[in-house]
């Protein structure tokens, strides 16, 4: 979620749409709220609410200073760890097996 909103403000339901988008079919409004009140709390995303002409404000979130640098610190985390899992998969530093696959 906070790669989403590395790209730019996103209200809940929007939020939901892009993950399920990239394949992630489980991501439902239901556990996607208490998450990003977690990521608040937390001081990684920050709130904000916006007039709709349709119905109710909406809660639009957004990358906090804080956020910013978790993500970075999770993405760096990400990196090493498909590494080792390729190296451990594919028996070699490239991630290929003996057959260059």
């Amino acid at each position: 979620m906070l790669k989403i909103l590395a790209a730019g403000d996103c209200y809940g339901y929007e939020i939901t749409k892009k993950l399920q988008a990239q394949g992630l079919e489980l991501a439902r409004e239901g556990s996607i709220y208490p998450l990003l009140a977690r990521l608040e709390k937390a001081g990684f995303v920050d709130s904000y609410l916006v007039r709709s002409r349709e119905g109710p404000n909406r809660k639009y979130y957004r990358l906090s200073v804080a956020g910013r640098e978790q993500l970075s610190d999770w993405e760096r985390e990400w990196v090493e760890f498909y590494r080792s899992v390729n190296q451990i998969i594919g028996g070699g530093s490239d991630g290929r097996d003996a057959n260059g696959n």
